[in-house]
């Protein structure tokens, strides 16, 4: 992307109807999942790891102190994939007496050795909310489940609680009912219809123990299944999910042209999200839905793709994958090669991954004034397996990705704030992947994409306004004039920018070269409302707003 002419950055002071609901910004944790788990949050018998009795016993205490600097809303668990076969109670009960059990999602063995009680436990040690989801195919299983975490009673399963380790109970407040059964992956997969049926029986007798709690209803970005699962259970969730994965070729393509095609990938997640929502909304009013809905984005992240013809690649001691051989034969990304693709699972986050996400929240913020809101996003993962920690024997890395999250929950506002750009643009191929199952099968649509992407918000209390201003071009400083309301912003600002001093476009930090990719902190005095984009970058402006 290269820019031709200067750009103008215009904002209003009338904010949003509703602020930007911090648990946009959470996250996700698989068990038995390529390291989320074991060797990630849990890593028994390593001199890093939280030590003496109780649930926590075995966690790793420097992604518990990470996790906390950074600030986790929500986080979703077991899974993914692996809930659709997870019976809960495997992982309850003293450690060594859980049964060690074949799953059925990756086709490893699941040791349960980290379950509920440690779950919840170390959500409560970074100050996470947790999110459970369940497999929706057992309604006496989940019913227990509730009974388990969030009742206060003398029964047998919250006197199983006791003995775990949690004397009170946790009262988790957000539940998912069921994953992806639309897909044969699934175990439990059905129509629509049947799983409308199931998820009411399960909806009615999880809040006959706690009427509390709010459900995540299985989406679809498809008319039909939308149509169903609104009409059905509409009045009965919260949410209804709905998944997105990007491609991303560099390790065979380390190109600008590829960087050009992961950062741009967002503008495919913003039609995506605008779409599933305008389907939401149009169900909900063609059924008379009056339950106000949300979408949770419970599963989205930029896949690294290789060549299955290289060797397996394993996790690397410094942070990202062992030294390997890749001299197998590839093909032109999105086409498949003689042997497929498949996704690499120890690819750290780069710099254009960082650009990709940050422009994805700056699409979801842009959902605040639908109808029917993105209120919950859960990136996959938390931790390893292309996460924003690398957790390895001697620390861990705090990727590229993790200082985008760092970004906008702790250097962004969170009342959203109306804002117009006028830039320069280009038109070109945007890649939307259309494979699961860790196969690349991608199209491209030709797409104008902007140069600048913006996101603006005020501080809770207005005193303070902020505007993130991703320049997507790979070489070009981008010259942009910011106003509010036609008045130039003029003064003294403070800039939180990613990416910028980096060299390489798909830079990574890693446990000897942890800075790489971090947030630089400078002030700055504008004239005119004069601000310099810098090229393959993110910048927070933020400024006082006076007599706010």
């Amino acid at each position: 992307m290269t820019p031709q002419s200067p750009a103008r950055i215009d904002l209003t002071q009338t904010t949003g109807p509703r602020p930007i609901d911090p648990k946009i910004y959470g996250h996700f944790l698989e068990s038995a999942f390529f390291g989320n788990i074991e060797g990630g949050v849990f890593d028994e018998g390593s001199e890093l790891s939280v030590s003496g009795d109780g649930p926590l016993e075995g966690c790793r205490q420097d992604v518990i102190d990470a996790c906390r600097d950074l600030g986790l809303p929500v986080v979703r668990w077991p899974g993914g994939n692996f809930t659709s076969a997870y019976w809960w109670q495997d992982g309850t009960g003293p450690r060594d007496e859980r049964p060690r059990r074949l799953e059925l999602a990756w086709g490893s063995e699941e040791t349960n050795r980290f379950g509920t009680p440690e779950f919840l436990a170390w959500c409560e040690a970074t100050g996470a909310t947790p999110y459970l989801a369940h497999g929706c195919r057992s309604v006496e299983d989940a019913v227990r489940w509730v009974e388990y975490t969030n009742y206060a009673g003398d029964t047998e399963m919250t006197r199983r609680r006791a003995a775990d380790g949690l004397e009170r109970p946790r009262a988790v407040p957000i539940w998912g009912i069921g994953n992806e059964v639309y897909g044969p992956w699934q175990m439990g997969h059905r129509s629509p219809e049947r799983y409308a049926e199931d998820a009411l029986e399960h909806a009615r007798f999880m809040r006959a123990v706690d009427a509390s709690i709010r459900f995540v209803c299985v989406g679809l970005d498809d008319d039909r299944w939308t149509d169903v699962v609104v009409r059905e259970l509409g009045e009965i969730t919260d949410w209804f999910s709905v998944h997105a994965y990007g491609a991303s070729f560099h390790l065979v393509d380390p190109s600008r042209e590829e960087f050009d095609a992961v950062v741009s990938q967002a503008v495919h997640f913003e039609k995506v999200l605008q779409g599933f929502s305008e389907k939401v909304a149009a169900a909900a009013d063609r059924h008379g839905i009056s339950s106000p809905l949300e979408i949770a984005f419970d599963e989205w992240n930029m896949r690294h793709f290789e060549p299955r013809s290289w060797e397996d690649p394993q996790p690397g001691a410094d942070g990202g994958i062992a030294e390997r051989d890749t001299s197998g034969p590839s093909d032109e990304p999105g086409v498949s090669a003689e042997n497929g693709w498949r996704v690499s699972r120890y690819s750290p986050r780069t710099l254009a991954d960082a650009l990709f996400y940050s422009g994805v929240f700056h699409a979801i913020h842009r959902t605040a004034g639908n109808l029917v809101p993105v209120t919950m996003a859960n990136t996959v993962n938390l931790v390893n397996a292309n996460g924003l920690l690398a957790v390895r024997e001697g620390g861990l890395v705090r990727s590229a990705t993790f200082h985008v999250w760092d970004l906008y929950l702790n250097h962004f506002g969170t009342v959203p704030l109306p804002a117009r750009v006028a830039g320069p643009a280009v038109t070109q191929p945007v890649r939307r992947e259309q494979g699961w199952g860790g196969e690349a099968h991608c199209v491209s649509v030709l797409t104008t994409v902007g140069v600048l992407d913006v996101s603006a918000s005020t501080s809770k209390d207005g005193s303070r306004r902020y505007v993130a201003v991703i320049n997507r071009s790979a070489d070009e400083d981008v010259e942009a004039v910011l106003a509010v309301d036609s008045e130039l912003v003029d003064g003294p600002v403070t800039v939180h920018t990613l990416g910028a001093d980096a060299e390489d476009l798909f830079a990574v930090n890693t446990l000897s070269s942890p800075d790489v990719l971090g947030i630089r902190e400078s002030t700055q005095e504008l004239t005119g409302g004069v601000f310099v984009a810098l090229a393959h970058s993110v910048s927070v402006v933020s400024w006082e707003v006076v007599g706010g």
